[in-house]
This record gives C-alpha cells, sequence and structure tokens, in this order.
C-alpha cells in the first residue's frame, strides 16, 4: 500500500516562503513515476500545482509559475516543492501524489499565507 506524508507547512507572512516535503512509501516504485503536488484551498476542488517527471521534466500551474519550484530525490523517495513570493490565494492544504494520482492521499501540509 503507498502512503504519502506531507510536512512543512505553517503560517507565513505574504511574501515570505516555505518549502514543503513529501516522503512515499510503499509498492510505488518511486524513480519511474511521475510525481505533483496537488493543493486544495477551502470551498474549492483540488488542483494541481506543480508536476515533476521521472526524468526531472517540471510543469506548473500559471498561478504558481515563476515563484514555485518542484524537485525530488528518488533516493530518498521525496519530493520537495519550494515556495517563494506566497501570497494568501497561496493558502490550501497541499498533497502530493503519483502523476495521475492515486487513490489514496495523505493528510497534507497546511499553508496559511497571512499578515
Amino acid at each position: 500500500q503507498v502512503q504519502f506524508v506531507e510536512s512543512g507547512g505553517g503560517l507565513v507572512q505574504p511574501g515570505g516562503s516555505l518549502r514543503l516535503s513529501c516522503a512515499a512509501s510503499g509498492s510505488i516504485f518511486f524513480s519511474i513515476r511521475d510525481m505533483a503536488w496537488y493543493r486544495q484551498a477551502p470551498g474549492k476542488q483540488r488542483e494541481l500545482v506543480a508536476g515533476i517527471t521521472s526524468g526531472r521534466s517540471t510543469n506548473y500551474a500559471d498561478s504558481v509559475k515563476g515563484r514555485f519550484t518542484i524537485s525530488r530525490d528518488d533516493a530518498r523517495k521525496t519530493v520537495y516543492l519550494q515556495m517563494n513570493s506566497l501570497n494568501p490565494e497561496d493558502t490550501a492544504v497541499y498533497y502530493c501524489n503519483k502523476l495521475p494520482a492515486y487513490d489514496t492521499w495523505g493528510k497534507g501540509a497546511l499553508v496559511t499565507v497571512s499578515s
């Protein structure tokens, strides 16, 4: 069974930065999977934020392009999301999963951007 454990969330002021981590475990064959970060803001549907292929090609939602950077460490089965220039619209619970996503999700990491 695949599990994802997200960490690194918190409260940050507008303009600040955070780095999220996501550790995967179980039979995921991590190194060959395309991975992604998703987020769900209050009252909204979950959306794709950033993706990274097994070959390390990346893509981003227009709303985060130029501010967020996704990366991966296959030896640690870990995906990262560096978030800079955060604004209140980035407030959400952030999840990682493969791309396309499994039905199983972790608990997520809450990011709150507020002054």
